[in-house]
């Protein structure tokens, strides 16, 4: 039996002072039954931290990198971030494939470094429009999903994977892709992701839907038997409708 997953990803959003005032609002709303997780900009993960102290909000990083230190201006590393008591981080999100123009090369050694380092991994991957318009959808989830290390997935066990399927077209464009397209591809990345490793590693994989969930659609979206929570944007942005998609997990 899976435990529902559904974690916030702020972007680059709010302030100091707004972003402990949503966490602490979410930390008091979210629901107990299911894991809920915020990744707010990485200047506030300390203070969205101590906010959250003592709740079951779970605190993610939106990027890492994949080098321990050293003369990387600008980046974070993954013992900055256990320091932090960051307990997620997300690699492959769509505006990191395709806005900052990181490789799969990259994209592969972030997520190898996430996974050994002891965080729960979320690895985002979906197709652009043209690709799901010249029928390429599957390929191209597969060919992300290839980024995963095999032994290091394996090391770290299904409970510390998750995959989240974004759309790229369905993301803060208001468009979705509806109920069966996303039942569709969680589908097929279960299937490949046991093919990769075993059934039961790939049934205990928690799978989100990341395009433009928001609560008018939630409960619909999460109902389908392989979408596993939600990787929210937008939503996430306002506490009122983030625990109303939690709730709709639950």
């Amino acid at each position: 039996m899976r435990t529902s997953f559904v974690a916030g990803n702020w972007k680059m959003n709010t302030n100091k002072a707004a972003a402990v005032a949503l966490a602490k609002a979410v930390a008091q709303g979210a629901p107990k039954r299911i894991q809920v997780g915020v990744a707010p900009p990485s200047v506030y993960l300390d203070a969205v931290g101590q906010a959250m102290a003592g709740s079951s909000v779970l605190l993610g990083a939106q990027d890492v990198c994949q080098e321990n230190n050293g003369a990387f201006t600008g980046a974070c590393s993954c013992e900055m971030m256990t320091d932090l008591g960051v307990k997620f981080i997300l690699t492959g999100h769509s505006e990191r494939r395709h806005v900052f123009g990181e490789s799969p090369e990259v994209v592969a050694k972030k997520a190898a470094k996430v996974l050994s380092c002891g965080f729960t991994l979320i690895h985002c991957v979906g197709e652009k429009l043209e690709e799901r318009d010249a029928g390429k959808t599957l390929a191209v989830v597969e060919a992300q999903l290839n980024e995963l290390d095999r032994q290091k997935a394996s090391d770290a066990g299904p409970d510390r994977v998750v995959i989240a399927y974004e759309p790229v077209w369905a993301i803060g464009t208001g468009r979705t892709a509806t109920d069966e397209q996303a039942q569709e591809v969680h589908a097929f990345i279960r299937q490949s992701l046991a093919k990769r490793w075993n059934k039961d590693f790939a049934d205990r994989v928690r799978i989100q839907y990341g395009g433009s969930m928001k609560p008018e659609n939630a409960k619909g979206l999460l109902a389908k038997p392989d979408v596993d929570g939600g990787l929210i944007g937008g939503a996430a942005l306002k506490a009122e409708s983030f625990l109303a998609i939690c709730n709709a997990a639950e």
